[in-house]
């Protein structure tokens, strides 16, 4: 038996943002249960947190419509829009264990029309690799923070970029890193004003919030 679904037609309409589906709490059903009403009704979504396992269990009519990308664990179903011609969000990591959190950023970006570009492996275990960037990341109005361990690249690009900073802590380091509370608790306690930082591992937060300012900036 499958839940009683009640999918948000409007957010879109509401709040700019238009509706996703988390589906690594949900029973393959409902899954398909969702998905299939959503194919029926022409309603594109975007799924976040969608397993390799989950998707491949999925009916072929429905597979067929989804553009899943297994880095990130994120799925098109449907239509997306047609992207943007300028790219004003910046994705920074500090290394390359974080580029699944980042390549959900990205993919949520993606799915809203909204390019981005990335900056991989910049962590402050060499810094000259972010004073490299520097000058080219101080053109991008949105920057996209993603790291682990001890979080320190997010006060470092928000002490020398001017743009919106948005932190993403990751899952990512040892014994102390506490499954990415360390990186959270820097991000949120940093003395770098104005960091907005969103919960751990969650690409797909960054990516929201970033259209949200970007909602306003175009529409000026």
């Amino acid at each position: 038996m499958t839940n009683v679904v009640t999918p948000d037609l409007d957010r879109g309409k509401r709040i700019g943002l238009d509706e996703a589906i988390l589906c690594d709490s949900k029973s393959g059903a409902d899954l398909a249960h969702i998905l299939k009403g959503a194919v029926e009704e022409d309603h594109p979504l975007l799924l976040t947190r969608l397993s390799g396992e989950s998707f491949e269990g999925l009916p072929e009519n429905i597979k067929k419509n989804v553009d899943y990308d297994s880095e990130s664990r994120t799925g098109f179903l449907g239509r997306v829009r047609t992207l943007n011609d300028n790219t004003l969000v910046a994705i920074v990591t500090a290394g390359t264990s974080d580029n699944s959190v980042a390549r959900e950023a990205a993919r949520t970006l993606r799915h809203a029309g909204e390019p981005s570009v990335s900056f991989d492996d910049l962590g402050v275990a060499g810094l000259w690799r972010i004073l490299e960037k520097e000058s080219e990341l101080r053109t991008y109005p949105v920057v996209i923070v993603v790291a682990g361990m001890d979080g320190a690249l997010f006060g470092v690009i928000g002490g020398l970029l001017p743009g919106t900073i948005i932190a993403v802590p990751t899952s990512v380091g040892y014994g102390a890193a506490r499954d990415g509370e360390t990186a959270l608790a820097v991000a949120l306690s940093n003395c770098a004003p104005g960091i907005v930082t969103v919960n751990i591992d969650n690409g797909y937060g960054a990516g929201c919030a970033a259209l949200r300012f970007l909602g306003h900036l175009r529409a000026k």
